[in-house]
């Protein structure tokens, strides 16, 4: 049990668990479960509940299952099922056993179903859904009940089986528990438990056509399973009465349901449908789409799985919806890369250098340090030779005094190599610049001069010889706007998707040592951002770079300001 001395820092969830330890509720055990439906990729808000309930399994030494709730056999496909058991694996949690479904209990929520008829609860409807909402009434006025509320338990019994037998076409007769109409919660309206759907499911195939409503299966498989703390996103909060409700009436094990509140990220939509949607219509290359908010996506696009376990544990468990920056998931990320990312050089807009007193044909290894955060990281060869790209905006032709890179006249350091100097600008029938020309300090060697002149430059490069052409990719976020969710009149939620979201340059040249980088590989390009090689385009002859973060400094905007002026 947690100590009164660390109970103030606990969350809320984790204050019910103490005082359930106290009381004595469960025994003393807490088992979670992350229950996802079968009906589309993860996205970062599975995340959080993802690391939550497994996060507090392992912190009370307890267990956390994988459920999937495949109760819609017209929605649900195997494919998501793998994808989902994939995402929880990558983000670094085990279920132990195989993976639990729903659909695993079909026959004993059958049974239950059966007893709720039997004890005079449940009842067969004729009413079309659309009639039922009719009837339903509003959160001022009471609903009105169902002509067929009062049929005998016999004929609701004999009806029910025949649902179950194939009898009825879809839509035709639900069963619904028999409540209150007149109930101020409207979950609570005589639900429906069992819909008619003559569909294929994905693990059980044509056995049923009829399926439990999500209400029905939720808590009833949570009792099977033996939860204690059965963790819902706020939206289910007023559910919480009809899942206690369905528990009570069959008197079996009685978990508790405990509500959050659901991850919103600023620049991204969450919704489910909205993601189907975006993948759907084609504003997307698919699910995985590097911009996309899915888990899969942020994969992709090189994000890691222990920031994304730091950003929910940053953000927290609170009671209230609220709205996250995605800068500080954007953070998370760069603070992990930062860490452990390998620094490499690469040029995305390369700008042609001769340095004109260095001798032909030749060419040099130079030492590169590999991740100045991690010195056991060591070092790596860099080959230097004549001619170097370096990037078009680290050169300025009319430059300003506080412009501390290459221009005619002045000297720089290039990162690891020597000083140079530039001599001469050469430009094409447009007056475009296409090569400049500088002259090197031999006795510069490693970016040092023995002289003790200082400069104060220092930009990166390639050498032209050996570098690698690569297609780079440079992401930016999905929608134009904080919250896509918010439409004017006349608007649509689409119409907020950022026209540059994603930047496409095809000459980019990145140092050798990328040529056999493993897709998924993260590193650094130094001075530009963190980014991985693409898992799905990049192949042998082909290398495709994903940018995952820019660098937390002032360099990217300063690069944006200067593109933005030629």
């Amino acid at each position: 049990m947690a100590s009164e001395e660390s109970a103030g820092r606990l969350n809320f969830i984790e204050q019910i668990i103490a005082e359930h330890e106290a009381s004595g509720r469960f025994g003393g055990r807490v088992q979670t479960r992350f229950p996802p439906e079968p009906n589309g990729y993860l996205h970062i808000g599975h995340a959080k509940s993802i690391c939550l309930n497994f996060g507090l399994a392992a912190k009370y030494g307890g267990k956390c299952n994988l459920r999937f709730d495949d109760t819609n056999p017209t929605k649900e496909e195997d494919e998501y099922v793998r994808a989902i058991e994939e995402d929880v694996r990558w983000l670094g949690f085990d279920w132990g056993e195989a993976a639990l479904f729903a659909s695993d209990y079909f026959g004993q929520l059958y049974e239950w179903a059966l007893k709720l008829i039997q004890d005079g609860k449940a009842f067969v409807c004729d009413l079309s859904f659309d009639e039922m909402r009719e009837h339903r009434g509003t959160l001022t006025e009471p609903g009105r009940e169902s002509p067929y509320r009062d049929r005998s338990v016999e004929e609701n019994l004999d009806l029910f089986a025949r649902m179950k037998a194939g009898e009825f076409p879809d839509g035709s007769r639900t069963l619904r528990a028999k409540i209150d109409m007149a109930a101020a919660n409207l979950n609570l309206r005589d639900p429906v438990m069992y819909r008619i759907l003559h569909a294929t499911h994905h693990r059980t195939g044509d056995a049923w056509c009829i399926y439990p409503m999500y209400d029905f299966t939720h808590g009833q498989s949570d009792s099977i399973e033996g939860i204690t703390h059965s963790i819902c996103t706020l939206e289910f909060e007023n559910h919480r009465p009809l899942y206690d409700w369905y528990l009570d009436a069959l008197e079996i094990y009685h978990p508790q349901q405990i509500e959050f509140a659901r991850l919103n990220l600023t620049y991204t939509v969450m919704s489910k449908r909205r993601l189907l949607q975006l993948v759907a219509e084609g504003l997307v290359s698919g699910w995985d789409d590097p911009r996309m908010p899915t888990i899969c996506g942020l994969r992709r696009r090189g994000y890691t799985p222990a920031a994304i376990r730091n950003f929910c544990d940053l953000i927290g468990v609170a009671k209230f919806n609220s709205t996250i920056d995605v800068v500080q998931l954007e953070n998370s990320v760069r603070e992990d890369l930062n860490r452990h990312a390998p620094r490499v050089m690469g040029v995305l807009r390369p700008l042609r250098v001769v340095i004109e007193n260095y001798p032909e044909g030749e060419s040099e290894e130079l030492e590169a340090v590999n991740n100045p955060e991690d010195e056991s990281a060591g070092t790596r060869p860099v080959p230097f030779s004549r001619v170097l790209y370096i990037e078009e905006t680290d050169f300025m032709e009319d430059a300003p005094k506080k412009f501390f890179r290459l221009a005619p006249g002045r000297e720089v350091r290039l990162r690891y190599a020597y000083f140079v100097t530039c001599t001469d600008v050469v430009k094409d029938a447009d007056g475009r610049i296409t090569e400049i020309r500088c002259t090197y300090d031999p006795a510069t060697r490693g970016g040092n001069a023995p002289d003790g002149r200082k400069v104060k430059g220092t930009i990166h490069w390639v050498s032209a010889e050996h570098a690698v052409q690569a297609e780079v990719r440079l992401y930016d976020h999905l929608f134009a706007v904080p919250d896509p969710n918010e439409v004017a009149e006349g608007q649509d939620w689409t119409d907020h998707l950022n026209p540059q979201s994603i930047e496409v340059l095809s000459g980019a040249m990145v140092e050798p040592s990328l040529a056999s980088a493993e897709p998924g590989a993260r590193f650094q390009l130094e001075r530009t951002g963190y980014f991985c090689v693409d898992s799905v385009d990049s192949r042998p002859d082909r290398l495709v770079l994903n940018r995952t973060v820019s660098l937390k400094d002032t360099w990217a905007k300063v690069q944006k300001q200067q593109l933005q002026k030629k």
